[in-house]
């Protein structure tokens, strides 16, 4: 009871912390798109107001993301909620995925357009401005650092403010150029570099969140090798209906039929199967079901 209640705490205090540093990074990025935003309309710039559209990703990134871990530490309404809400999360960092990935398309289709005409922009306030919005990309990131290890909504946000970074770099190239030659076409240049940069991230996202949805086996984890592993505990004939996925970031799940002989130590080859899970492949939440020797399993046929 002690270790549960510590362990509670224990989250519950990550949890605050997580909270505070969404909130410090969604005040500061949610303050500077707008500022990008009308910077980006003042100056005619393609790739500030590129920037600006991520960067409004990464402030409903950072809502969601917030609203997720609010409602992750809440206790069901419903005693239907067996597992609470804990898949909020995947569901925000898809959310935020798809939103991101649409927003890159559209990118490279305005991109292309400009490079038919590229116009005139104003490369002095795009060059302030696009420092600026670097220095709280790089802030937010380092601040959620951390956070990000634990949490897959809070991964989607940081590593949308670290695209956001490596876009605000890609402005001041521009910027830059604009400045010291005059050359109009690096700004839709840049703008597709932007885009190319946000879409294969956003695809990694989208596809760790899907695969968690239905409810794959985690990748680290070879089920082949562990149900054979399984297999050659003594005492055990055969093991059935293995199953693996992952509930939320950090929270995999297995469940597995294992038969043992009729002369075999059933709580001997419950522990021993436990502790095979436990100490190798970390699966700590398992529900594993005992059967005889030749016991029909009835309803397993999935």
């Amino acid at each position: 009871m002690a270790h549960e209640l510590s362990s509670h705490l224990g989250a519950q205090s990550r949890n605050e912390q997580h909270r505070s540093r969404l909130v410090i990074s969604l005040v500061l990025v949610g303050g500077y798109f707008v500022v990008e935003l009308v910077a980006g309309l003042i100056t005619g710039s393609l790739a500030l107001l590129s920037d600006a559209g991520h960067m409004l990703t990464d402030v409903l990134g950072l809502l969601m993301a917030l609203a997720a871990i609010h409602l992750a530490v809440r206790v069901p309404s419903s005693p239907q909620q067996t597992f609470g809400l804990y898949r909020v999360e995947i569901l925000a960092a898809l959310g935020n995925g798809l939103l991101l990935f649409g927003v890159g398309i559209y990118i490279l289709i305005e991109a292309s357009r400009r490079l038919m005409d590229p116009p005139a922009v104003a490369s002095g306030p795009m060059l302030v401005v696009a420092l600026a919005g670097l220095a709280v990309n790089l802030f937010s990131y380092f601040l959620l650092h951390s956070s990000a290890k634990e949490n897959l909504s809070i991964k989607g946000a940081h590593l949308e403010v670290l695209a956001d970074a490596i876009g605000s770099l890609g402005v001041i190239m521009a910027a830059l150029v604009l400045e010291t030659t005059g050359w109009r076409y690096i700004d839709p240049i840049v703008g597709i570099g932007i885009g190319l940069w946000i879409l294969p991230r956003t695809y990694r996202l989208v596809s760790k969140a899907f695969r968690i949805l239905v409810q794959a086996a985690p990748p680290e984890i070879d089920a082949g090798q562990l149900q054979s592993e399984l297999c050659a505990l003594e005492g055990v004939c055969g093991v059935h209906d293995l199953h693996l996925w992952t509930l939320a970031s950090g929270m995999e799940v297995a469940s597995a039929h294992i038969q043992v002989y009729r002369e075999a130590d059933a709580p001997a080859v419950m522990q021993q199967a436990q502790e095979l899970l436990r100490s190798k492949y970390r699966l700590v939440h398992c529900t594993l079901q005992l059967e005889g020797e030749g016991q029909r399993c009835l309803g397993c046929s999935w």
